[in-house]
């Protein structure tokens, strides 16, 4: 099965042309106001159509009210919802239900024991996503370019597929690939020049690190299998 890229917190028409030509699967948009990388309805409006089909759109919100979801969708036109705050199993349920749209639910991962909540959202998204848990004084959940401890999630078994996030950048994405087997990653500050500025060569760096980490473990498995 073939890596999942997304690259996350993206702003302007030229970094999305950049994120899609390198080769990213998944382009996501923020809609949250503390974050550096928040969009107006607006701007989302225009960026979604820059993108038309070419990648899949993520909406990222926190904590997003229904109000909130139905204004966002009628700007971006998005074909997945990542749900970034507190919701319960049951929020993300209704949420999907609500606006018949697939779920990425983010979870926020420090210690083995932070894992216990995935058989409940596993159920009723369809996706997760794995985070660094922010500090208690962080004014935003994700985006804060801090990695967690990678090997929590070696042997992780899931029905649903999950991307890997927090921390993630060109240099260090192989590694945190190898460690995890992770099916998908998801960057954000990695490929940042300032916080909300994204870097087009960093854009690039990391997908080509991706992909390359990527064919670097299929490689492996054939050599395995064939001893």
């Amino acid at each position: 099965m073939a890596l999942v890229v997304k690259i996350c917190g993206l702003k302007t028409p030229e970094t999305v042309d950049a994120a899609i030509a390198a080769g990213a699967d998944l382009v996501g948009f923020v809609f949250f106001p503390p974050s550096p990388r928040h969009l107006s309805l607006s701007a989302a409006k225009v960026l979604g159509a820059h993108v038309g089909g070419r990648a899949g759109k993520v909406a990222l919100t926190v904590n997003a009210s229904d109000d909130e979801l139905h204004d966002i969708v009628g700007a971006l036109a998005p074909d997945m919802l990542q749900l970034h705050g507190i919701e319960t199993p049951e929020r993300v349920a209704v949420v999907r239900s609500r606006f018949g749209l697939p779920v990425i639910k983010a979870l926020p991962i420090a210690e083995r024991g932070d894992l216990a909540p995935v058989r409940q959202y596993e159920k009723v998204a369809d996706t997760l996503l794995f985070d660094a848990r922010p500090p208690r004084d962080a004014t935003r959940p994700g985006g804060l370019g801090t990695p967690f401890d990678w090997t929590l999630l070696r042997g992780l078994n899931l029905p649903v597929p999950y991307l890997l996030s927090g921390g993630l950048d060109a240099a260090n994405v192989a590694q945190a690939i190898a460690i995890t087997g992770a099916p998908g990653v998801d960057v954000s500050s990695g490929v940042e020049r300032a916080p909300g500025e994204k870097d087009i060569e960093k854009i690039r760096a990391f997908v080509r690190a991706a992909r390359a980490a990527q064919s670097e473990s299929v490689s492996g498995e054939r050599k395995a299998a064939s001893v």
